[in-house]
């Protein structure tokens, strides 16, 4: 049989809408302003066939380097071999959306800046780097109003 090596080849779950998410593209996607150094994320929308990035780059996070009136143009790293080459692609805003990749990030920027303006007011000192989940704390369990339950399965029997 012919073997298919086309652009689209192999995609046909993977430019389809989501579920509920057909019909309409959202005026939201045209009126997002995107620029120039943004992070963001690719992910190609299968109702406008205009603009659609490669399937390789479906699901990678790139950088904004250009805007134009409906594309951005995107930097994305791609491994080829043993080293890393910068793409520049262009693609429409119907495929691409903010990237909330820093915003664990700035949420952590916000809360420290906080915490040491806090600290210095009161006087303290205050060690803001990230600290691994610690083991729970130990305790003592009560069996003053928490009686002990004995768990057992339940007998078999045969439906005959």
């Amino acid at each position: 049989m012919p073997h298919s090596f086309g652009l689209r080849a192999r995609t046909r779950h993977l430019f389809s809408r989501d579920f509920r998410t057909q019909g309409p593209i959202k005026l939201s996607t045209y009126l997002t302003n995107y620029k120039v150094g943004d992070i963001v994320d690719i992910k190609a929308n299968g109702a406008v066939q205009k603009g659609m990035p490669h399937k390789f780059y479906h699901g990678k996070t790139g950088i904004v380097y250009n805007v134009t009136k409906s594309s951005v143009g995107v930097i994305v790293n791609k491994i080829v071999g043993t080293r890393y080459i910068e793409k520049r692609v262009n693609i429409r805003v119907e495929h691409i959306k903010h990237s909330k990749c820093r915003q664990d990030f700035l949420n952590r920027v916000k809360a420290n800046a906080k915490a040491l303006t806090e600290a210095k007011a009161a006087g303290k000192t205050v060690v803001i780097k990230r600290q691994p989940a610690q083991p729970r704390a130990a305790h003592y369990v009560s069996s003053k109003n928490n009686a002990p339950v004995t768990v057992a399965p339940v007998p078999y029997e045969a439906l005959v």
